[in-house]
């Protein structure tokens, strides 16, 4: 196996050896702690522009199959950066292509750390290895690192940017440095757009005539929360990112939907704008993820980027009003402010910060008192599990029941 090396903006050089392509990748380092569901992790959008590192020492071991990735419905353009210099001194910028996200298992993630790929692919449900994929998709990654160490760091420092380098990319360490700090920062970056379908798609209901109609807005949509949606006897209608409230009624939504995603939420004003329009018209909304933090921002809460965040399938979270504790897949690097339990005004009426992690009091959810409107910072949808909280679908079907029952009485 040929060298590679990741190298972070303080200067720090990990060596290891080239795993999937070979070149130049760039984006920020971040570390997931799950020990299982590395393909739904690569897949996710919510990761574009984000170099992983796995805390889980041997990956790979049940390949790569053509039903669990999160990138599978919708097209969209990908954005990448391309390492190299420009006639005037400077580096290229995000190039884009036009990728078809309806091809099973689009990876997202700028490239992949691990300590011990397997050497052999066993489960009957793969089509094919890990690194083969990786290959296939142009996916600078790197293998044979110490990444307790390498976590280490970027624990104690913070997330921050770094690149993988390999073959011919290699450089002198002043060079591969600098290139990394010519990057953009995430904090800042509106990426959600990058990510988005380019043109609406329907999933249909599961059993035929739907019971509810939902719109959901495309931020970095993952292919399983439609289907959650869909099981529940909903026909989902995904907009893009830049959908606008017509564009909704057009649907003739029962309810509303904010989708994870990446970036950093305070770009994300034409979001927020929507939905402040879309909850204050009545309308049943439900977010996730990236989705809480644009419903947090209606409700006029700020946001702020976590230090190395929270990534992973094992993190405890607590209701506020009941103490209850569902353990929770998540994925974000930036947050809400808030205190648990912390009830305040809104334009859209009264509100109250409703979910926080138990491991620091991170803000985990936010919902209108009235009950219409409610979101999540985790993922109640993720298919590597854990599914403590798969029933807050129910919730929103729920909602949506009594919204039109009320509606129905008027």
């Amino acid at each position: 196996m040929s060298k590679a090396v990741i190298v972070l903006e303080n200067g720090q050089v990990f060596t290891g050896q080239a795993f999937g392509a070979t070149g130049a990748t760039l984006g920020e380092a971040v570390f997931c702690t799950a020990m299982t569901g590395y393909q739904e992790t690569l897949t996710d959008p919510s990761y574009h522009r984000q170099i992983v590192v796995s805390t889980a020492p041997q990956i790979g071991n049940t390949g790569w199959n053509t039903e669990d990735s999160e990138s599978r419905l919708g097209k969209r353009s990908e954005v990448r950066w391309v390492p190299g210099t420009t006639s005037d001194g400077t580096y290229e910028k995000w190039s884009a292509d036009f990728i078809d996200r309806r091809d099973p298992g689009k990876i997202w993630v700028a490239g992949y750390v691990v300590r011990n790929p397997t050497r052999r692919v066993s489960n009957w449900r793969a089509s094919s290895a890990l690194e083969d994929e990786l290959i296939n998709q142009n996916v600078v990654s790197i293998a044979g690192v110490d990444t307790r160490a390498l976590v280490r760091v970027l624990r104690d420092s913070g997330a921050m940017r770094a690149g993988i380098f390999s073959g011919d990319a290699l450089g002198s360490v002043d060079e591969m440095v600098e290139t990394v700090r010519s990057q953009p920062s995430m904090a800042g970056a509106d990426l959600a757009a990058q990510v988005s379908t380019a043109e609406p798609y329907i999933v249909e209901a599961a059993g035929g005539t739907p019971r509810f109609k939902v719109a959901a807005l495309d931020l970095g949509i993952k292919a399983n929360t439609p289907r959650m949606l869909a099981a529940r006897g909903v026909e989902v209608h995904v907009l893009p990112s830049n959908a606008t409230y017509a564009d909704v009624r057009a649907v003739g939504a029962d309810g509303f939907f904010l989708s994870n995603g990446p970036g950093d939420p305070a770009t994300a004003d034409a979001a927020v704008a929507l939905t402040s329009e879309v909850i204050d018209a009545g309308l049943p909304t439900f977010g996730i993820c990236f989705g809480n933090q644009i419903m947090g921002r209606a409700f006029g809460r700020s946001t702020y980027k976590l230090k190395f965040g929270h990534r992973g399938i094992n993190i405890p979270v607590m209701d506020t009003a009941t103490g209850r504790v569902a353990i929770t897949s998540q994925n974000h690097g930036f947050a809400l402010e808030g205190e648990a339990g912390e009830e305040f005004d809104t334009d859209l009426g009264r509100a109250r910060v409703s979910h926080v992690c138990a491991n620091d009091g991170v803000v985990e959810g936010v919902e209108l008192m009235s009950g219409k409107a409610f979101s999540v910072q985790y993922h109640p949808e993720a298919a590597s599990g854990p599914h403590d909280a798969a029933n807050l679908f129910d919730k929103f079907v729920n909602v949506m029941e009594t919204s039109a029952s009320e509606g129905a009485r008027s």
